[in-house]
């Protein structure tokens, strides 16, 4: 396994705009589709493909929300695995990626996420990396984790 992060481009939008979960898991997360039109509206996110070598595997969105006082809030907004990928440790590798990747570009402190009641899968992927449950809801009604990064 030989992971890399990818800006979404021209080259890449409908390789990445095939990329679907598993049968079941389709109101854990929104689609590819919907995500890039959210990131064509607001620049703020960063959408990105999940590669192994040369094969997409996944897709993320993130980005730095400075609405949040005091100095605002780094998000991990979405991460899918593709369905044909999932079970053979690409969500853990990715995360950790992800993670470093964040704190390599934003030097925050911590990361914020949300996910769907009932997504234990993820739940339980967040939770092994150290996220917790704030007592907090997003904008959709999700329950916000956050990641302490330590110092």
């Amino acid at each position: 396994m030989y992971l890399t992060i990818r800006p979404v481009t021209e080259q890449n939008r409908e390789e990445i705009l095939s990329l679907k979960v598993k049968h079941g898991q389709e109101h854990f997360i929104e689609t590819t589709a919907q995500c890039l039109t959210e990131a064509d509206k607001l620049s703020v996110w960063r959408p990105v493909g999940i590669y192994d070598k040369e094969t997409l595997i996944g897709f993320a969105m993130y980005g730095l929300f400075l609405e949040y006082p005091p100095n605002g809030r780094v998000w991990l907004d979405r991460l899918l695995i593709g369905a044909l990928f999932q079970g053979k440790g690409y969500g853990k590798a990715a995360l950790q990626l992800l993670i470093q990747r964040l704190w390599k570009e934003y030097h925050y402190p911590e990361i914020y996420l949300s996910l769907f009641a009932g997504n234990d899968a993820a739940e339980h992927l967040y939770r092994s990396f150290g996220f917790e449950y704030i007592g907090e809801k997003d904008t959709g009604g999700e329950d916000v984790m956050r990641l302490c990064i330590p110092s």
